[in-house]
């Protein structure tokens, strides 16, 4: 069964207690439904995917996306889907599987992208309301700023889905933006 956004929430608890983690599924689903408005595809299955797809972090977190079929194969999730998931660990976990389809590639992009967002919008007195684009770039060269994301990830992702840089942000930001209350900013 494709993915829907309902069952990506209803599964992710089962195996996901920390609140941060949910706040981050939270974040990268509303950018990966950003992401599938530019694309023109299924904003609902890409933000499913988003909201999953840290969904073996906590249980394993030094095996992250390597037990993703044991958790979704017993659950339905089609193979593509699964596989979409465990190609946001090219490199970083170990992952020799690169991601190949727009999804896979904005996945992989926007999981630390949406990281800085967040910082940002949490330093700013207005939030996510009115960020730019010029600002975010600001704080993405600034190396002290979030310096736990990995920035050359995000440029290579961006560089996988033939864009520019300016343009994936402002797809972010509006993503995160439309979720705003959600993601208590």
């Amino acid at each position: 069964m494709q993915l829907t956004l309902e069952k990506a929430k209803e599964i992710l608890p089962r195996y996901t207690t920390e609140a941060h983690l949910f706040t981050h599924a939270q974040a990268v689903s509303a950018c990966m439904e950003a992401m599938a408005d530019y694309f023109h595809e299924d904003r609902d299955h890409w933000a499913a995917i988003g909201y999953l797809h840290d969904v073996d972090y906590e249980k394993y977190p030094d095996e992250h996306c390597h037990h993703v079929h044991e958790i979704l194969d017993p659950e339905g999730i089609d193979n593509a889907d699964s596989e979409a998931i465990i190609s946001h660990g090219y490199k970083v976990c170990g992952i020799e599987r690169e991601p190949e389809t727009n999804m896979e590639k904005s996945l992989i992009t926007v999981d630390g992208l949406s990281g800085i967002i967040m910082a940002y919008a949490l330093m700013r007195p207005e939030g996510m309301n009115g960020m730019k684009v010029k600002g975010l770039k600001k704080k993405f060269k600034d190396k002290a700023f979030a310096e736990g994301v990995d920035r050359q990830c995000i440029k290579e992702g961006v560089e996988r889905l033939g864009l520019d840089m300016a343009v994936v942000m402002e797809a972010c930001i509006k993503g995160m933006s439309a979720h705003a209350k959600e993601l208590n900013l």
